[in-house]
């Protein structure tokens, strides 16, 4: 809620409050919704770094959260959002509209709220596009930092919801053994090495 108000007042658009809901569900997923749905708040995450270290090793052995698909997709989330945005900001830096002389500092060409881009983005777009494909590039300011913001919150979200689930004991997948025979002998496969 202030969050919300803060950037009404401020003339911002109210999706902060959004983005923010992604730690709030991570926190909560670990101090709240696991302790319960394992029966103790001794199973929680504790604070500091050897207790988050410790919490992390010991869920990975009870619940294979490695192999667990929405573990996955929040991997791809933030590592893929950190991918993003350092491309973006190479992008955004060596596609910078030079306001000033040589004998002045860069920066001060741009203001804060200013009305005019900074970056040409028809280049960045133009060069992007063609270092990967066409069509992996944005050619629409709004989108592309729309996406930039939606795909590391996602990712969280959903590493959340696996926490949730994982309480529950809706684990991980395990792929020990599961191919067998029509006698019920164990068929050895490379998948039995993930585990």
């Amino acid at each position: 809620g202030r969050e919300w108000e803060l950037s009404f007042r401020l003339g911002m658009r109210p999706w902060i409050c959004v983005a923010y809901s992604a730690p709030v569900a991570a926190a909560a997923a670990v101090f709240i919704v696991y302790p319960i749905g394992q029966g103790s708040f001794s199973d929680g995450m504790p604070l500091g770094i050897s207790g988050t270290f410790n919490f992390m090793i010991v869920f990975q052995a009870e619940h294979n959260i490695l192999m667990h698909p929405f573990h996955m997709l929040g991997v791809a989330g933030v590592f893929g959002g950190s991918l993003f945005s350092a491309m973006h900001g190479s992008l955004v830096t060596s596609s910078l509209i030079r306001e000033t002389t040589e004998n002045e500092s860069a920066n001060a060409g741009y203001k804060f709220g200013q009305e005019e881009e900074t970056y040409n983005i028809v280049a960045a777009h133009g060069y992007f596009g063609r270092l990967i494909f066409q069509y992996a590039s944005f050619n629409n300011s709004r989108s592309l930092h729309f996406f930039l913001a939606a795909w590391p919150v996602v990712g969280i979200w959903l590493t959340s919801l696996g926490i949730s689930t994982m309480a529950f004991n809706l684990n991980g997948f395990n792929f020990n053994q599961s191919v067998v025979d029509s006698q019920g002998r164990v068929i050895n496969t490379w998948g039995d090495i993930i585990n």
